[in-house]
């Protein structure tokens, strides 16, 4: 009997071995085809990273021009804001202000020469009364 239970071991052990080294084949080969395709993905996606790699690069290099682009531009707006104040500032001084000036010295003359006129009345006043008379007039 002992030699049946014997038997019956060494063959579930035989049986055990087998299942393990089928398992370790079957193992080997997933991992040789695993690694197969990781290395046809490597492949495949290898070109999409070159390409990703060189359009950053590119655009890199176009944010790099914009930024600078945009600098150029704020300091030709800063320029031109300058002149536009240097200018108007010279306009004001050379052309404005001696109108108001010289407006005010015509005001100053007239208002002189209002005072000494003898009657008080200006020609205005006294050019719409005669339009009034005249209107009056059939004749």
């Amino acid at each position: 009997m002992t030699d049946l239970f014997l038997g019956v071991i060494a063959l579930a052990v035989l049986v055990m071995a087998i299942i393990q080294v089928a398992a370790i084949v079957f193992a080997a080969r997933t991992a040789r085809r695993v690694s197969d395709a990781v290395s046809r993905l490597e492949r495949g996606v290898q070109p999409i990273v070159s390409n990703l790699q060189q359009v950053s690069a590119d655009v890199a290099r176009a944010s790099a021009s914009a930024a600078a682009q945009v600098e150029r531009a704020g300091r030709l707006l800063d320029d031109v804001a300058t002149r536009l104040d240097t200018t108007l500032a010279s306009v004001h001084e050379h052309i404005i202000a001696p109108a108001r000036e010289g407006f005010a010295f015509l005001q100053s003359l007239k208002s002189i020469f209002a005072i000494l006129r003898p009657d008080g009345v200006s020609p205005r006043q006294r050019n719409a009364a005669t339009d009034d008379e005249d209107a009056l007039f059939i004749g």
